[in-house]
């Protein structure tokens, strides 16, 4: 065995992945996945192989780079992707075409949902690709039962009305074709569908929310029941850990671009996966530590993380604490298998900043490649590396960090700001127990601020309707000691 391949097979994990095998000439040969990629890799050089095809790929193979995912399925669609990319001539199966199933959105007035192989360039919308059959049909059955589209190809024309189907009569249609529901309703529904196979269930529950909300506030009680049942059942509904950045096709120039940017740092493997950090707070106050997940070149936002630091006082300001606390707090997630791991992650500042981050990583036993970049020279501090890495600012690897570090800069303050403003809504009165937002805005009304009221008697404040002796003092209590 080569000794540079011996290397490189000690290093590998016993984890999920991506291998791309490539002769001397540089070009890939060969790309395949592994549940485990040390023990997968190892196996093509442990034996003298019977298959020809197999003995002439081991002899050819000067190179091996790996490609870290959380899961085996994330693994299928990543090999998968890299195989239509450069036709690796030793694969055989996915060239031609492709192994896993989309469900379509057809490109309707009121569209229908198809489950194809096929992904063409017809106007429809593509959600997938699925590797799990499983998956896919649980995820249809909720969609009919919960979510019901169409399933007739009639024309529908707008204003005609007709009889409704039966479909419609079991509760498994909208009455489209039947004039019943106004295309814009239909189109929220798609919207929905579209969240649910996106796996953005976070984002489809609030919206679900809001209408149960807004249908009980109407008193329609079976109709804010059914909004219930959907959200308890989008939450049981296991999915697939796979990113929607995963879902679209990855282009040479970003695959350059994560090539060049694991030889400029000496990555052991591509960063298909990498993390940014940053702070945001005013004058010590609403300190948050925020994290946002780039893969394959673009944000994946349903991985984006906020931590509100718990280290420092109120008013306290220390960005090194932060980030080491912030640093600290994700990578415990990542070790207890809650979130995926990166392959490299941003620090947002300079060797300061580094330097704990760096320690937070050692206290956790994690090892993970680390860079800093400073925002206005923009240079590239590595750990243990007196001198910065300077890149030019048409370097494509600096602009590719730099959209990264600006986006977790953008979400630290898009966080902070939400923060302060809720905190500014919200009364001490609602922190007082039994007084909930709905009493609160009628003290506040009919008495003024909290420090007026926090000035009154128990008899003033019971003239309030449903305030008596026990509450008035309580109140008076709790807004006269915070």
């Amino acid at each position: 065995m080569k000794e540079k391949i011996s290397a490189i097979l000690k290093a590998l994990p016993e984890r999920p992945g991506v291998y791309l095998m490539r002769d001397i000439d540089g070009k890939i040969i060969y790309v395949g996945k592994a549940k485990k990629l040390k023990r997968r890799v190892s196996s093509y050089f442990r034996h003298q192989h019977a298959s020809p095809r197999l003995r002439k790929l081991v002899q050819l193979i000067e190179d091996i780079s790996t490609i870290r995912t959380e899961t085996e399925a994330e693994a299928l669609i990543v090999e998968a992707k890299l195989i239509r990319r450069y036709s690796p001539f030793f694969n055989v199966d996915l060239k031609m075409n492709d192994r896993y199933p989309y469900v379509k959105i057809t490109n309707e007035d009121y569209p229908r949902i198809e489950i194809t192989r096929r992904k063409c360039d017809d106007g429809a919308v593509y959600l997938g690709p699925f590797v799990d059959a499983g998956n896919i049909r649980n995820l249809m059955r909720l969609a009919e039962r919960y979510f019901p589209l169409r399933v007739c190809r009639s024309k529908i024309v707008p204003g005609q009305k007709s009889r409704p189907c039966v479909e419609y009569h079991l509760g498994r249609s909208m009455g489209a074709c039947a004039g019943l529901c106004s295309q814009s309703e239909y189109r929220e529904r798609v919207a929905d569908i579209m969240l649910l196979f996106g796996g953005k269930q976070a984002e489809l529950v609030e919206r679900l929310r809001k209408r149960m909300d807004m249908a009980a506030k109407k008193l329609q009680f079976e109709k804010a029941a059914r909004y219930r049942d959907t959200i308890r059942a989008v939450w049981k509904l296991s999915r697939q850990k796979i990113s929607s950045a995963l879902q679209e096709d990855l282009d040479n120039e970003t695959w350059h671009v994560l090539n060049r940017l694991q030889e400029l740092l000496q990555l052991e493997v591509l960063p298909w996966r990498i993390d940014a950090f940053d702070i945001s707070h005013t004058y010590g106050h609403e300190t948050y530590g925020c994290c946002v997940v780039f893969e394959q070149g673009r944000p994946s936002p349903n991985l984006y993380r906020r931590f509100k630091i718990r280290s420092l006082a109120d008013g306290e300001i220390d960005d090194f604490a932060s980030i080491y606390e912030t640093v600290k707090r994700r990578y415990a997630h990542v070790l207890d298998n809650s979130e995926p791991s990166p392959q490299l992650a941003l620090i947002d500042g300079g060797p300061g900043q580094l330097d704990y981050a760096v320690r937070a990583l050692r206290e956790l036993g994690y090892d993970l490649p680390l860079l800093a970049l400073a925002e206005r020279e923009e240079i590239i501090f590595l750990p243990n590396n007196p001198e910065p890495l300077r890149l030019g600012r048409d370097d494509p690897a600096l602009q590719m960090l730099q959209r990264i570090r600006d986006e977790v800069h953008r979400y630290a303050i898009t966080t902070h700001r939400h923060s302060r403003e809720k905190r500014m809504r919200h009364s001490r009165l609602e922190d007082i127990p039994g007084i909930g937002r709905r009493k609160a805005a009628e003290l506040l009304v009919r008495f003024g601020g909290a420090e007026k009221i926090a000035g009154m008697s128990p008899e003033e404040l019971m003239t309030a309707p449903g305030i008596g002796r026990v509450m008035a003092e309580k109140i008076l209590e709790g807004l006269r000691k915070s």
